[in-house]
C-alpha cells in the first residue's frame, strides 16, 4: 500500500486524492443572488446533510488564490440560497454553469434553465430540478491554510422543501430515489448515475 504525509504533499496532489476517493459526491446546485439582483447558478460537490434538526446542509466554497467566490459572497451578504438536486435530466446544464465568469454575468445565460419565485427566500428557483430546498445562511465558517483563507464552509438551514409529486409516496414519506435519478460527481470530467442498489439491514 502506497503511504503518503499529508503535510508532503501539493495542494494540486491531495485535491485529486480526495476527489477521486471520496466517491461519489452529491452535487448540490446552488442558486444566488447578488446585491444588485443578478442571479447566479454555480454546482458543489463538497455538500452534505449536517442535521436533520435543526434541518442544515452544508456546502463548502473554495477560494482562488484567497478570493471569494460569488455564491459564497451572494449567500454571506444575503443570507440565503436555494439548492437544487441535480439529475439526469439537468446535469448537462448544471454542467454548463460551472463556467468561470464575472461577477456581473449569470450563468442562467448558458443553460436552457427557467426560474420562479421561491415562498420563503427572495432568491430564484429553478423549474427544472424536482428536489429543492430553499434555505438561510446558519453558520459561514472560513477554513484558513497555512498561509489565507482557503474554503468558506456555509451551514444552510432548510426553509422549504419542494419534491416533485411523481417522486413523492405521502402515504409511506418515500422519495422514489430510482426515478429522481440523481448524479454525482467522480473525479476530473466524471458523473456517476444511481445504478444498482442493495439492502443490507442494520443491527437493532
Amino acid at each position: 500500500m502506497y503511504t503518503f504525509r499529508a503535510s508532503e504533499l501539493s495542494k494540486k496532489q491531495m485535491y485529486k486524492f480526495l476527489i477521486g476517493s471520496v466517491v461519489p459526491r452529491p452535487i448540490a446546485l446552488v442558486t444566488s443572488q447578488s446585491e444588485e439582483g443578478l442571479a447566479n447558478v454555480a454546482p458543489f460537490s463538497f455538500f452534505n446533510i449536517v442535521s436533520s434538526e435543526p434541518a442544515i446542509l452544508s456546502i463548502s466554497v473554495s477560494r482562488k488564490e484567497g478570493v471569494m467566490k460569488d455564491t459564497a459572497r451572494n449567500i454571506i451578504n444575503s443570507q440565503e440560497a436555494v439548492i437544487h438536486v441535480v439529475t439526469e435530466n439537468n446535469v448537462s446544464d448544471a454542467n454548463q454553469t460551472a463556467a468561470p465568469l464575472s461577477a456581473n454575468e449569470s450563468e442562467l445565460d448558458l443553460t436552457q434553465f427557467t426560474t420562479t419565485d421561491s415562498e420563503y427566500v427572495s432568491v430564484p428557483s429553478l423549474n427544472e430540478s424536482t428536489i429543492r430546498f430553499e434555505v438561510k445562511l446558519y453558520q459561514h465558517i472560513e477554513i484558513q491554510s497555512e498561509t489565507e483563507t482557503a474554503n468558506d464552509l456555509l451551514l444552510l438551514e432548510i426553509q422549504k422543501v419542494s419534491i416533485d409529486e411523481q417522486l413523492f409516496d405521502v402515504d409511506k414519506g418515500y422519495i422514489d430515489v430510482e426515478n429522481l435519478k440523481p448524479v454525482s460527481r467522480l473525479a476530473g470530467d466524471d458523473y456517476a448515475r444511481l445504478g444498482e442498489t442493495f439492502t443490507i439491514k442494520r443491527p437493532r
